[in-house]
């Protein structure tokens, strides 16, 4: 065992920490040698979003001191930020393990810096936490979540101004003040006077202004008549989307009953994912019993949501975020064009590993599409940077979605009801969700994304996980599936290059640790460490043209082969 890390783990036992803190961090040095490695071989890190990690005692670990020691940071940076003012914080929180006492840590050192707090009564939407930053007029917002990681986890997300998560420049000087700081700089003395409990005003408006934003008269007298089926997989969302699609007229609500109980054990999935095909199961199950039109499931936090539509055959089919993704925007996109909204003045935003499909159909509508890294914080930052224009919609491929820009987040409350608001309206025309997306690939070609995750856990993990980087920029591949490599964008390096004409290219983008390959026949692979998670990921596109939908799933098998081709070469 490393003393350095044993040495860590002993200033834990000081008097700055409460006894139980202490007991907890004792016994793993007397008992659990591995587990004290992980809990304090580093710091936990603040991203450039905030935290996120399992629970425990420790310095890598989610606990009161490390929350409180970012909140402590966080409190001395809107005090430079903001002189002179009142300073406001919105904070709410999931249904996680010791989200709502995490919470009130946080609100305590905010208060205890005398800053004011809005803090939820309850376990509320991640969306509703960005709207109510610019609802309440705060400086800054903060949701205790770990979206749709193991129930050992949880995290922190940090909001500025505009309802959107923190980018540069202040990302980076919250982690430098952070880092200054030492545990006995934390002020966790609340001062009750500021600490404000918030409920229903809050979700009134946020409720209303979903459907406002979510409804468009296409469906008018459609809403009735589909059927749907909605589980929010013991997350937050079941406070909120109901309401919401009763708001709007649909009638035929189908509730996993099941799941509809926040619970952080999450214990009828193996993960609370709607990417992943069993999380939804059972709401496909409950489907196939009532007929329904559509499933919908959102993650814990209700940021993201997965859809299962009919296909051409009455089969209940799982769509990827990529494909919900251009179906929602195709509709936007429509909705504007039939009102004659679009003028040259308007964007639809998205980021480097979603599907090449969206700028070619945004394009198609006269419309400027902008791309960004990784994360709606980048799409928020567009909507920041360009006043002159206006935002339609975005999303990005890990199947979140965000309607306009009152929300400045993805955001799965307003996007469920987009969905089955185009459902509705699309079922009444005698066609359906899985009938446009073919058309669409018919107009604008057919692109097939495949996403891989591979998972490494630990020190050791990360170690790999950083070689895997290595090996890939010092050895770049020259042919994908005997396609030549034509362009190479590294964005940590924030240069493109072109290994053909021997040509480098800036890349006018904040620098990530992302690096994408691009073959002369259309071909995308993307490899990119999660920020969140101890896993790396890789992104593949590859696109031909389809020139009837009755060939859909004929030539869609031959990219699913070609797909398969390329994970070979890449080793899985």
């Amino acid at each position: 065992m490393d003393t350095g890390i044993q040495d860590k783990a002993k200033q834990w036992l000081s008097e700055l920490f409460d006894q139980k803190t202490k007991d907890e961090v004792q016994h793993i040095i007397d008992h659990d040698p591995k587990e004290l490695e992980e809990s304090f071989y580093q710091n936990l890190a603040f991203g450039t979003g905030g935290m996120r990690g399992v629970m425990g005692v420790g310095t890598n670990r989610i606990n009161k001191y490390t929350l409180g020691k970012s909140t402590q940071g966080v409190s001395t940076y809107l005090k430079q930020q903001f002189p002179n003012q009142d300073i406001k914080v919105a904070i709410a929180f999931d249904c996680r393990h010791n989200s709502q006492s995490l919470a009130k840590v946080v609100a305590d050192v905010f208060s205890a810096n005398g800053i004011k707090v809005f803090l939820f009564s309850d376990l509320r939407p991640t969306p509703e936490l960005s709207f109510a930053v610019k609802y309440l007029d705060c400086q800054c917002g903060i949701v205790l979540t770990a979206s749709h990681n193991p129930p050992e986890y949880n995290g922190y997300k940090v909001y500025w101004e505009d309802g959107g998560q923190l980018v540069p420049p202040h990302d980076q000087a919250i982690i430098n003040l952070i880092e200054s700081l030492d545990y006995g700089d934390i002020q966790f003395r609340a001062n009750k006077d500021l600490i404000e409990y918030i409920d229903t005003k809050v979700d009134t408006a946020f409720a209303e202004a979903s459907v406002a934003n979510g409804s468009f008269s296409a469906a008018n007298g459609a809403r009735e008549n589909l059927d749907i089926v909605f589980t929010s997989l013991h997350g937050t969302s079941i406070t909120m989307i109901p309401q919401v699609l009763e708001k709007a007229g649909f009638t035929k609500v189908h509730i996993v009953k099941e799941q509809a109980k926040p619970n952080g054990d999450f214990p009828t999935v193996k993960s609370p994912n709607p990417e992943e095909p069993e999380a939804l199961k059972m709401a496909i199950d409950l489907a196939e019993q009532k007929n329904a039109d559509i499933v919908i499931g959102t993650d814990p936090d209700c940021d993201r949501l997965g859809i299962a539509v009919r296909d051409t055959v009455g089969n209940m089919t799982l769509l990827n975020g990529n494909q919900t993704m251009i179906v929602m925007t195709w509709f936007l996109l429509e909705q504007w064009k039939k009102a004659s909204k679009i003028n040259g003045k308007e964007f639809v935003g998205s980021t480097i590993v979603s599907t090449p499909m969206l700028k070619v159909l945004t394009e198609s509508y006269g419309v400027e599409y902008k791309e960004g890294l990784t994360g709606f914080k980048w799409i928020a930052k567009m909507i920041h940077d360009h006043p002159e224009l206006d935002f339609i919609g975005g999303g990005e491929e890990s199947f979140g979605y965000m309607v306009g820009d009152f929300v400045r987040d993805k955001d799965a409350v307003t996007a469920t009801l987009l969905a089955c608001e185009i459902s509705a309206w699309l079922k009444a025309k005698g066609s359906s969700f899985y009938e446009k997306l073919l058309q669409l690939y018919v107009e604008h070609g057919l692109y097939l994304e495949k996403l891989i995750s591979v998972t490494k856990k630990g020190i050791k993990g990360a170690q790999e996980i950083k070689q895997m980087m290595i090996d890939l920029r010092e050895n770049p591949l020259k042919t994908i599936d005997g396609e030549k490599v034509v362009l190479i964008e590294d964005y940590q390096s924030a240069k493109a290059i072109r290994p053909l004409e021997d040509e480098v290219i800036p890349l006018e983008i904040p620098t990530s640790n992302v690096l994408i390959y691009y073959t002369e026949d259309g071909t995308k692979v993307a490899a990119r460490p999660s920020g969140t998670e101890p896993k790396i990921k890789f992104y593949i596109s590859v696109n031909t043209e389809l020139d009837s939908t009755n060939k859909f799933d004929r030539v869609s098998a031959e990219l699913s082969t070609k797909v398969d081709r390329i994970k070979a070469d890449l080793g899985f």
